[in-house]
């Protein structure tokens, strides 16, 4: 396989996971309950309907087709958002659990975005890293913006009373159990790192 078609590989992977956020995108901003990471969240909606416009762009210097190959990784990224959501949480607190699925989404997208610009300087491809470098700047600014605003969600979540323990959901005694299979099946590996 050539360098060029790791970078359409990645390139369409990029492009589903974006398209993955422009569904999930008014999502966070429905649930969102503070008015400034609100805003966020609906004006990265509009940069991400930008950004799913350049990557066409980029498929079209390329003569290529952008559709293809699912985001398996943004695709958990966004069912963790999901989870965020269904949180029975209160206040800030609650904003905080979507923080952390969206910072988790921009550096997902900004490790892909510097691997395909990489990737498109080896292959001298000028017209595609300036579009992708766009796509890089404005995740970067997103996850700076989103970090600024979470310092006051986060300051008033900390003076929230800490509640009662309530029993676990189907879905959260499913993933502590998955919690505990990975750990299991780490620790060989972090042993023999020890020794």
């Amino acid at each position: 396989m050539s360098l060029k078609d790791v970078l359409l590989d990645e390139l369409r992977d990029m492009y589903s996971a974006e398209n993955q956020l422009v569904k999930a995108l008014p999502k966070l901003a429905k649930g969102a309950k503070d008015a400034k990471l609100k805003a966020l969240f609906t004006a990265h909606l509009e940069e991400t309907k930008g950004q799913v416009e350049r990557l066409k762009e980029v498929f079209v210097h390329l003569d290529e087709k952008p559709t293809g190959e699912h985001c398996n990784g943004m695709e958990g990224i966004v069912e963790e958002g999901k989870d965020a959501l269904e949180k029975d949480e209160e206040g800030a607190s609650f904003d905080c659990g979507l923080i952390g699925a969206a910072l988790r989404t921009e550096h997902y997208e900004i490790a892909g975005y510097q691997a395909t610009i990489s990737m498109a300087k080896t292959l001298g491809m000028q017209d595609v890293i300036d579009l992708l470098t766009k796509n890089l700047n404005e995740e970067m600014a997103a996850a700076a913006k989103i970090s600024e605003a979470a310092k006051p969600i986060m300051l008033e979540s900390s003076e929230e009373p800490e509640k009662g323990k309530k029993p676990k959901s189907a879905k959260e005694k499913y993933s502590a159990q998955k919690s505990r299979e990975d750990e299991k099946a780490a620790a060989t590996g972090l042993r023999k790192r020890a020794s």
